[in-house]
């Protein structure tokens, strides 16, 4: 089974509801599986794809991205959907990385492809909209009469079908193969995670280009036989129109549009009632964050993982939200989690380990990498490269990466935990902890903050760490910004900082 008999099934069971909705339109899942099924008709007669294919796709999130996935499953091609916020070399080098056998562009990033068509060599591209010269109108591939697939079973269960590339905050991008069955698995744990069913009605806002907005709520409630309300992108105003007018229940964020949200004017009065979660991950959340959203009457729900675990490898407990605001949670239901020293060995509660996932969500591959792959993967145990410890009741608590790590003289600093601290300091609004070599320590901690208001006092903000924070890992310099570079998932991009603080 692939992920194309999910909306089959669906399409069955209940052909008039609503699956997606875009913009004012609306589409049941009876016409996704119809256009799902004309479309790999397309890709297998039109565009000549094989099993194996990439199929590469940039634009916002609209309807048109899941059915190119839907068509991909089940013709057995990979779905590799490209971040649109990066410049042009970024995605040439993804593009030669995947080497798609075909390309579908939505109309306001044709002109950034035509930009770069002589460095990605021959790919046939396929526009959205307006018919465009040299171009292959997505619109004339599905003007035939509906029909079957031929070829219906082509794509497996054990078949790869999404190339996602990783965030980078750390490096270069790497593409993560995920199969049909490991977003199965992970449908599984987010079914588990948020109590999902077909009554709900899911509000996507994070881009789908990445695992978080695709796979922790979009896919798993297409597979529930649940409504999917998409935003081409996110907006303050329009994220209150739909909780409000489209009975939203589950929705995800990442901390930094959290804050966009708390500081308009209608978090205070806006319409929760049907609300019943928020799931939010991507970076470690404040407590604070967790506590403010809580008191609106709606569980803000931790939800660990990362892009070559599809990503939900654990989370928290919606009850237990409150009672613990710091913890991410508990291992997915279908995932194992271990922490481990340097030398692979378990650590006891309590302390510090690397964060160990094994489960059949986790990727299979690094694309085009065996190098990273092997260094990534041992005995099916993925090798995460975040530090956490548990509590004696079994909670995880995640305390940074091992990049991260500042060592000055002699002890390791995590940085997450000076963030931690300083996240409740009323003077600032944002916070970074990154290390600064230096010729006796090694390196020296540097607080780089984006302060609330005017003020810009580095001493206040010392004085707030002393006692909180153990001597060696007090900051030597506070720098003031006023925004923290971050990625598309809301990630701050430490190179990014430690090259220009």
């Amino acid at each position: 089974m692939n992920l194309s008999h999910w909306i089959q099934h669906q399409a069955d069971a209940q052909p008039d509801k609503c699956a997606i909705r875009c913009e004012g339109q609306n589409l049941n899942y009876a016409e996704v599986a119809s256009k799902a099924n004309r479309l790999a008709d397309a890709l297998l007669s039109e565009l000549d794809v094989s099993h194996g294919d990439r199929i590469a796709y940039l634009g916002l999130n609209s309807p048109e991205m899941l059915l190119l996935l839907f068509a991909c499953a089940r013709v057995g091609a990979i779905l590799a959907p490209l971040n649109w916020r990066l410049a042009g070399p970024e995605h040439v080098s993804m593009l030669n990385d995947a080497r798609p056998q075909c390309l579908f562009v939505e109309p306001e990033f044709v002109g950034h492809l035509e930009d770069i068509d002589q460095d990605i060599g021959p790919i046939q591209k396929i526009a959205y909209g307006e018919p465009r010269s040299g171009w292959i109108s997505y619109d004339k591939l599905l003007s035939g009469d509906d029909t079957t697939v031929h070829a219906d079973d082509i794509g497996g269960p054990d078949d790869p079908v999404l190339l996602c590339y990783t965030s980078g905050t750390t490096g270069k991008p790497k593409g993560a193969l995920l199969s049909n069955n490991g977003l199965l698995c992970n449908a599984a744990n987010s079914a588990h995670m948020h109590d999902l069913s077909s009554a709900d009605v899911i509000l996507t806002i994070l881009p789908m280009f990445h695992v978080g907005g695709l796979n922790i709520q979009t896919l798993p409630a297409l597979h529930a036989g649940a409504t999917v309300v998409l935003l081409r992108r996110f907006e303050t105003g329009l994220f209150f129109d739909a909780v409000e007018n489209d009975g939203i229940t589950l929705t995800l964020v990442v901390p930094t549009i959290v804050h966009d949200l708390t500081d308009d004017t209608r978090w205070e009065t806006a319409d929760f009632s049907r609300l019943r979660m928020i799931g939010v991950g991507s970076t470690i959340v404040p407590e604070d964050m967790v506590r403010t959203v809580g008191e609106r009457g709606v569980p803000l729900v931790q939800v660990y993982g990362s892009t070559e675990t599809a990503p939900i490898a654990a989370y928290m407990p919606y009850r237990e939200t409150m009672k613990r605001p710091a913890s991410t949670g508990k291992p997915a239901m279908h995932c194992d989690i271990r922490l481990v020293d340097e030398d692979c060995h378990d650590v006891a509660s309590g302390e510090k380990g690397e964060i160990l996932v094994r489960g059949p969500n986790v990727m299979s591959e690094y694309w085009n990498d065996p190098a990273a792959t092997a260094a990534a993967l041992t005995d099916g145990w993925l090798h995460t490269g975040d530090i956490a410890h548990y509590d004696h009741d079994g909670f995880l608590y995640v305390d940074g990466r091992i990049k991260d790590m500042i060592i000055s003289g002699g002890e390791n600093i995590y940085p997450a935990v000076i963030e931690k601290v300083l996240s409740q300091c009323p003077d600032l609004s944002e916070v970074a902890i990154i290390g600064r070599p230096d010729d006796y320590w090694g390196e020296v901690v540097v607080a780089v903050i984006v302060p609330k208001g005017d003020v810009r006092d580095a001493e206040r903000i010392l004085n707030f760490c002393e006692g909180r924070i153990a001597p060696f890992a007090m900051p030597r310099e506070v720098v003031f910004l006023d925004r923290l570079p971050r990625n598309a998932m809301g990630k701050v991009v430490k190179e990014m900082l430690r090259d220009t603080v």
